[in-house]
Formats: structure tokens, C-alpha cells, sequence
């Protein structure tokens, strides 16, 4: 009888048992479903107040007060018919290369980013002066891809590079890959005198007026049209071959400083190049000290009147000496106008038969156009002369073009102070320091 009560107080256990966990199931479920309910109610957390957040109104940069006026082309007669015979003193005497003990045809490498009508006239002028056009290599450094190789800028871009006028010159393009600062293209161009096995080649700046010595120079060449007459490029080979019988270890000659220069590319090389971390200025004072460090020579040398301008012949025929062109320039980006008058008597001249008499008139007008660009108007006026181009492929603003620059060259002056410890260009004279210094010496400025 006990061991039946047992069993019914067991079975009536487990009953309670189950009832009680069923409940406690059906609580848990209805707790969920209010949580749930109470959630899909309850708005999320704002993390800021419901007031609309105000949004700053654009503020534009002032606009400039003077507009420069549209530049215009100094060649139009090249856009539909070949160039003019050069002076025939200054044509270039076939495979004279040869004559100097050279192998190959030396190129000369001028680099373009922005103003065409500079580039030409520095093109034109060696042309003239008598480099083959053949050993020209224009290298367009725009980053606009083949636009202008497929005619898609206009004049008033600064990017704009006219293929077809170039091509009538003679002379050969190369396109840049992407768009390059002043130290990386001079990396390109080692590269491609590697490419190509040229162990020497020239290089230029766009912004050059290039005469040869016309009216003679002593110990160099006699005057144009005598026996014994040697342009500035017969001047340059004959350079090249004495330099590679007396010098072993030379890096760079060069003519009225880097404007025109010639170059060793195996001592670039073995100083590992151009730093590209120093984009523009500076970086040719510390190449060319890391070179002098390692015992490559450079030396100052002349082949012709080479000029650094920032103005352009109003007519380029006048390199050509035709006689009915008066050389006289314009400033591609001229300040605000104040006395129009001033200069013009002074350009203005009967043109002269005279062959060298017209030279010696080019001579001094280039002599004007240095003069005007090392004077008040600034060096690199020139290179914001350009400002078209809105809605053409890869158009970028004439304006930010020029204040990037400025942007990256500070930027690059400051990797050479803290590259050297040294803030000027006196490397060699100013400090100890060897190629194996840099990056770790501290500044030697308070």
C-alpha cells in the first residue's frame, strides 16, 4: 500500500513538474513578443539634434582683375605648308656625327608641359641655327594621354601640343606615359637613351632662344659663310668627342649652365638618378652635387648664344632671315598694360639685306627678350599665358596648374633640407658632407 502512494505522489510530481516548465515557456514567449513589439515602436537614437544641419556656402576665390589676352600663333604659314629652307650656312651636314668619332646620332631631348607657342620657338630656333630636326625629340609631358596627337585641344590650352606642325619640322615626338615632374622626366630620359644604347645625349629646356656664333667667335668658329664655319651643333660634337678622349669620369657639360646640356648617362646612373622626391627646384643642386661627391666632373662650356627667354618672336619667320619679317617679341602673358609706347622705337628698324647684319639684330633682340624675362616681369610669367581649354579632354585649370607647382616645389625644397641638413645649394663649398650623408645628419641652421 506505501509503495502505491509513493508511486502516485511521484506521478503527481512530474505532472506539476511539466504544468510548471510549460508555463514558465509561455511567459518567456509573450516577454519576447512585447520586447519585440517595444522595440519596433521605439525610435532609433539620434545622434544629433532634429534641427537641420547648415551647410556652408561656397567661398570663391576672388577673380583676377587683369585677363592677359588670347596668344596667338607665331608660325600661322606652318599650319598648312612645309617650313622655309633654313639659312644655307646652317644646314646640317650629312651623318656629321660621324666626323667626331660618334656612332650614332646624338638626340636632343626638349621636354613640353605647357605653351606651345615657347616650345616652338625654341624648336625653330635650333632648327635654324642648324641641329638636325631628325635628332629633335620633343617629349610631351601634358598627362592629357593622345589628345593632341588626335587634334582634341585648342591654342588657348596650356596643354595643347600641335603633332602636325611639329611633324612638318621634321622632328620626332615622344609621348610621356603620364604626366611628370622636372626630376622624373629627367629619369626618362635616361630611360630612353638606355632603350635606344645612347650612352651620350643633349637635353634642353622649352624656354630657349638658340642663334649660332654668325658673326664668328674667336678660337671657335670663323663668321657664317667663310671657310672653317661651324654651327652650334658642330660646336656641340666637337665637344663631345674631346670630352670623351680627355675626360673619363665626366657627367655633364654644360652650355650657359643646364639650358643646353650635354650628358654622361653612366654617371647618372651610378648615382642612382634624379631624386624624384624633390620635384622641381633644388633638385638640380643636389644632383649635381651627389655627382661632383662621387667624382664625376662638370664643366662650363660654349657652342652658342643659348638664351633663356619667357617671350616670343612675333613672327618666326625671322629665323628664318626673311627679309621682310622685323624681329621684334611679345610677352605670351603680359602684366597689365601701363605705356604701350615704351620699346616700340627701339624695335622698330629698316630690315638689312646683310645676312649677318639681320643675325646680329635677331642677337639682340634675343639679348631683349633675357632681359625682359630676368627683370621685373618674373621668370616664369610665361608659363600662365594659356588659359583656356574648360570642357576639353583632361582640362585642368590654368590657375591651379601653376599654384600645384608651387605647392610641390616647396614641398621638394623642404625633402632637401631634411634630406642634407642644409638648407642652400653650397654642398660642396658650405659643408663636410658626403654622398653617404644624406638622411642622417641634422640641420645645421638655428
Amino acid at each position: 500500500m506505501l509503495l502505491m502512494r509513493e508511486r502516485r505522489f511521484v506521478a503527481v510530481a512530474a505532472i506539476f513538474s511539466a504544468l510548471g516548465f510549460c508555463l514558465l515557456l509561455l511567459f518567456l514567449q509573450d516577454g519576447n513578443k512585447a520586447t519585440s513589439r517595444q522595440n519596433v515602436d521605439k525610435p532609433l537614437p539620434k545622434s544629433q539634434p532634429s534641427e537641420k544641419k547648415q551647410v556652408p556656402l561656397v567661398k570663391y576665390i576672388p577673380r583676377p582683375t587683369w585677363t592677359p589676352p588670347p596668344v596667338k600663333d607665331p608660325f600661322p604659314a606652318l599650319a598648312t605648308a612645309s617650313p622655309p629652307p633654313i639659312p644655307s650656312w646652317n644646314t646640317p651636314k650629312d651623318d656629321l656625327h660621324k666626323d667626331y668619332g660618334i656612332d650614332y646620332a646624338p638626340p636632343l631631348f626638349i621636354g613640353f608641359t605647357r605653351s606651345w607657342p615657347i616650345l616652338l620657338q625654341a624648336v625653330v630656333s635650333y632648327i635654324t641655327a642648324g641641329w638636325p630636326p631628325s635628332q629633335i625629340y620633343v617629349v610631351e609631358n601634358t598627362g592629357v594621354q593622345r589628345s593632341n596627337a588626335q587634334g582634341k585641344l585648342t591654342l588657348q590650352n596650356p596643354l595643347f601640343l600641335d603633332h602636325a606642325q611639329l611633324r612638318r619640322l621634321g622632328v620626332q615626338i615622344v609621348q610621356a606615359p603620364v604626366l611628370m615632374n622636372f626630376a622624373q622626366l629627367q629619369n626618362f630620359y635616361t630611360y630612353l637613351a638606355e632603350e635606344h644604347d645612347w650612352p651620350y645625349y643633349f637635353w634642353s629646356h622649352m624656354d630657349v632662344l638658340v642663334l649660332s656664333y654668325e658673326s664668328g667667335m674667336d678660337g671657335m668658329t670663323p663668321e657664317a659663310g667663310k671657310e672653317g664655319y661651324k654651327t652650334v651643333y658642330e660646336l656641340c660634337l666637337m665637344e663631345l668627342n674631346r670630352t670623351m678622349h680627355s675626360d673619363e669620369r665626366w657627367a655633364h657639360r654644360f652650355f650657359a649652365y643646364d639650358h643646353l646640356t650635354l650628358v654622361n648617362r653612366e654617371a647618372y646612373e651610378e648615382v642612382g638618378g634624379w631624386d624624384t622626391f624633390m620635384p622641381y627646384y633644388m633638385n638640380d643642386c643636389d644632383m649635381h652635387s651627389r655627382l661632383l661627391m662621387h667624382n664625376w666632373t662638370q664643366k662650363e662650356v660654349r657652342a652658342g648664344i643659348i638664351t633663356d627667354v619667357s617671350t616670343v618672336l612675333d613672327d618666326f619667320r625671322a629665323l628664318y632671315r626673311d627679309p621682310s619679317v622685323e624681329p621684334a617679341f611679345t610677352d605670351p602673358n603680359p602684366p597689365p598694360p601701363k605705356d604701350e609706347s615704351k620699346g616700340e622705337a627701339e624695335r622698330k628698324r629698316t630690315p638689312e639685306a646683310n645676312a649677318v647684319e639681320y643675325w646680329v639684330k635677331l642677337r639682340e633682340t634675343a639679348n631683349s627678350m633675357f632681359h625682359y624675362k630676368h627683370g621685373d616681369r618674373g621668370r616664369n610669367t610665361w608659363q600662365s599665358g594659356q588659359q583656356g581649354g574648360r570642357g576639353e579632354p583632361f582640362y585642368y585649370p590654368s590657375r591651379g596648374i601653376a599654384e600645384a607647382i608651387e605647392v610641390l616645389t616647396e614641398a621638394g625644397r623642404e625633402v632637401y633640407r631634411k634630406k642634407w641638413g642644409h638648407r642652400d645649394c653650397d654642398l660642396l663649398t658650405g659643408t663636410r658632407l658626403r654622398l653617404e650623408d644624406q638622411w642622417l645628419v641634422e640641420k645645421d641652421w638655428q
